[in-house]
């Protein structure tokens, strides 16, 4: 039961939760004043689910898992993958931002890099260390050339 609950959407469906309860009920007032956020907020959710999107086509033409804690069979390098070693997270993020801006959620804009954190945490560092054992000079080189996020 625990492995279902610590995955990336879990994590992303709390924080998004909690930006919400904040919008709704503790907003003191504050926007971000204006179409401006839903646009920029709008642009940030689709861009994020693009991001996924693209990611798991990637998984399924490699026929690897998309699963964090699961172990990869091969090292994908390809289509997104060549802008960011982790567009799934970072388009978690990207999204957490984008509902923070369209809810007019300002107090909740820390959760944000405290989202990033903890999928680092979480999930990119252990997952980059078991790719690193696994496919060694390989994973070495796409670390070269492939930034982590963007």
């Amino acid at each position: 039961m625990t492995k279902w609950i610590d995955l990336p959407p879990v994590w992303l469906a709390a924080f998004a939760a909690l930006a919400w309860m904040q919008a709704r009920y503790f907003d003191f007032g504050l926007d971000f004043g204006g179409a401006w956020a839903d646009l920029a907020g709008g642009i940030l959710v689709g861009g994020g689910l693009l991001l996924i999107a693209l990611a798991i086509v990637e998984f399924r033409r490699a026929r690897t898992t998309v699963m964090p804690h699961a172990e990869a069979e091969r090292l994908i390098r390809s289509g997104i993958f060549k802008r960011s070693r982790n567009p799934i997270y970072l388009g978690d993020v990207m999204i957490l931002a984008g509902l923070v801006l369209r809810w007019d959620a300002v107090l909740a804009l820390p959760l944000v890099p405290i989202l990033l954190w903890v999928l680092e945490r979480r999930f990119v560092i252990p997952e980059e260390n078991r790719l690193r054992r696994k496919f060694r000079a390989d994973f070495a080189r796409y670390c070269q050339t492939t930034r982590r996020w963007i």
